[in-house]
């Protein structure tokens, strides 16, 4: 249940707050339920502030907070028929008189708040965690298909979705290839590229669109159910997406269901299902809300169109953390729009359930509307002669020993660093903000070393010097002197950050400063058991099986003992007297604090013996604020929590300040692939 909700953390933030999914809509969906079956079957290990029970992502402070008077929620998916029914019943007998729901299309966009005051539109907000949202009114003013004055002089807060035409998403993309720019990885993506932007001009030119679907307040009385509402926004002046349908009955649902499951390809935007909304406010109103999501309306999620090609190979490609990633190479099919000639098939254990096999016909779809993936085989169809797929003992790459973890559904090479295959991933992995924090090594300055052969290993990058950057193309002298700057402060960083840095699997940042604050050398790291692994608190089984695993690799040991005589700095450096200044206390942190990056507060924290949590509930024993607090800083208040600023938080730990802020950018950053992560 832990690392599910770790997952499923991981996985919002990467949507919501970089623009950035890995996986799927429906692949997050089965996380999410398969985390909440759990949590019902064994509520006493619910952790309070579980993912379940949370709206969206945290909302940038770059932008600015909006904090809502109401929450913003989110719905709850339906995924079959009987999903539909269900709803319908549910709401059938809460009511003394028949149900009417409205059904809409769901816009895959990203959600916005716009607030009018006598007509004139004075804030918008993005939906953030569902409590406060990121401040967009000067990039919303800039949309023109979102009025700045409607047509009545009226006080009202409705909502909406922003997004972008396919036809424009085509053009942009168009024109960023013209100029040698990474293309945008989906409509949505770009949508809340545009929408985050810090200069309001980069959202107007890229014609991002809106609909709007609810009016959160200033409905006036007469207005008592959802399509009159609707069509009162469309009266306005505010753009209401117009397939709209009142349904009386199950069946009507279905029937609309059945209506949009073949004619969405014709539409000029993105949509992954539809939604279907109780139409009495009244009824809607007695019904009310779970924390959540509300119990009047439902999102029905589309099943993924399928088609029938045939595989023509099987290829493994080899990732930063070592996974041998099987991809199915297909004759070209049409699917969903797009001509799609690999998908994936996940893991070796979806390639033996399904058992496929090259020569095969197998029915492909686009999970989520986005990933190809391979779903079935058609065995009547199997020719004489395939032969079932086996994983390697070797990597494709580099030659090194594959292995299956006990419990893991991943084959890896586990040469590590060694690798060729992961070693442009772990360059850039070392070189990130969290952890060796190189300024300026981004993707195009690692491919260009890699292409010159000036580094094969990490530690290759403290021997470089200005002869060398100088002839790489395009670097100048500065900036050459800029990059072995950053390069030579590195080797200061505590041992919590190069452990991060190394790449070992299942340790991020938060399990490298534990690791780093118990054993405090690398050394006593690298010596340690599995079982004084174990030992420690937060440390699984999965872990000090990783940890291990790595330190025994020749590879990664050499790599190590390289970065040693080059002289980085192996210990982590107390934080403070004893290092127990927040022993047993449970932190929260909100907000932009002064002169130190939440990384570097979250590990401070650790290293002084508290723990960190994302959010505030009765066990927090601390809330820490920074410049424009959340709602956290209203819940703690109210729980009588002790609160302290920035500066006491310092003085607690013994510090009287700490490295600079070096906060990254909001927007397109993260929407695109392949762009230099400086």
């Amino acid at each position: 249940m832990r690392e599910l909700a770790r997952a499923i953390t991981e996985h919002g933030r990467r949507y919501h707050e970089l623009d950035d999914p890995v996986i799927s809509d429906a692949e997050y969906d089965v996380l999410v339920e398969e985390l909440q079956t759990l949590e019902r079957a064994y509520p006493e290990w619910a952790e309070p502030d579980s993912p379940t029970g949370k709206v969206g992502g945290q909302p940038s402070a770059t932008l600015g907070t909006v904090v809502f008077e109401q929450p913003v929620l989110s719905l709850t998916n339906a995924h079959s028929r009987a999903d539909v029914e269900d709803f319908w019943r549910r709401v059938e007998s809460a009511s003394s008189e028949p149900p009417a729901m409205v059904a809409e299309l769901k816009i895959d966009g990203v959600s916005i708040v716009v607030n009018y005051r006598r007509g004139s539109l004075w804030r918008a907000a993005t939906r953030g965690d569902g409590l406060v949202g990121e401040n967009v009114t000067a990039n919303v003013l800039r949309i023109d298909a979102i009025p700045s004055q409607l047509a009545a002089a009226v006080d009202v807060e409705v909502r909406g979705e922003v997004y972008l035409p396919r036809s424009r998403f085509e053009q942009l993309n168009r024109e960023r290839i013209a100029q040698n720019l990474a293309p945008f990885a989906n409509p949505r993506n770009a949508a809340a590229g545009s929408l985050r932007q810090l200069d309001p001009e980069v959202t107007k030119s890229r014609q991002v669109s809106a609909f709007f679907y609810e009016i959160r307040s200033g409905m006036t009385e007469d207005v008592r159910e959802h399509h009159v509402a609707l069509i009162q926004m469309a009266e306005w002046g505010l753009p209401v997406e117009p397939h709209w349908q009142l349904c009386r009955s199950v069946d009507e649902l279905g029937e609309y269901v059945e209506k949009w499951r073949d004619r969405r390809d014709s539409l000029d935007f993105d949509t992954d299902g539809l939604v279907f909304k109780v139409a009495q406010v009244g009824l809607q109103r007695r019904l009310g809300a779970t924390k959540k999501s509300p119990r009047w309306a439902i999102a029905y999620k589309f099943p993924p169109e399928e088609a029938l090609t045939v595989v023509r190979a099987i290829r493994l490609t080899v990732g930063r953390t070592g996974v041998l990633t099987p991809t199915a190479e297909l004759d070209p099919v049409r699917l969903a729009g797009t001509q799609v000639q690999r998908a994936s098939l996940h893991n070796a254990d979806i390639v033996q359930e399904l058992d496929v096999r090259v020569g095969d016909s197998v029915y492909v779809r686009k999970a989520g509307e986005i990933i190809p993936e391979v779903v079935r085989v058609e065995l009547e169809l199997r020719p004489p002669g395939t032969v079932r797929f086996e994983y390697p003992d070797r990597c494709p790459v580099c030659g090194g020993t594959v292995l299956r973890l006990q419990g893991e559904k991943a084959y890896r090479c586990v040469a590590g660093m060694g690798c060729p295959a992961q070693r442009r991933e772990s360059i850039l992995h070392f070189a990130s903000r969290a952890a060796m924090d190189i300024e300026g090594l981004g993707e195009r300055t690692v491919d260009l070393l890699l292409e010159q052969g000036l580094v094969e290993t990490v530690a290759d990058l403290y021997r470089l010097d200005q002869e060398k950057l100088r002839s790489l193309p395009r670097f100048a002298d500065l900036s050459a002197q800029n990059l072995l700057r950053a390069i030579a402060s590195s080797k200061t960083r505590p041992l919590s950050r190069l452990v991060h840095g190394l790449g070992i699997r299942l340790v991020g940042e938060k399990v490298a400063t534990v690791l780093a604050s118990h054993f405090k050398e690398l050394d006593a790291l690298m010596g340690a058991s599995r079982e004084a692994l174990e030992a420690i608190e937060e440390i699984g089984p999965g872990i000090a099986q990783a940890v291990t695993a790595f330190f025994g690799q020749p590879s990664s040991v050499a790599v190590i003992e390289d970065l040693r005589r080059l002289g980085l700095n192996f210990t982590e450096t107390p934080a403070g007297e004893g290092g127990s200044a927040f022993s047993g206390e449970v932190v929260v942190l909100t907000g932009t604090l002064a002169n130190l990056t939440r990384t570097e507060a979250e590990a401070l924290v650790v290293s002084e013996g508290g723990r960190v949590a994302s959010s505030v509930s009765s066990q927090t024993t601390i809330l820490v604020t920074g410049e424009r607090p959340g709602s956290k800083l209203s819940k703690a208040r109210q729980l009588g929590i002790h609160i302290m600023n920035a500066e006491e938080f310092l003085q607690r730990a013994g510090r009287t300040g700490s490295a600079g802020v070096s906060a990254s950018q909001p927007g397109d950053q993260a929407a695109m692939k392949g762009e230099s992560r400086h």
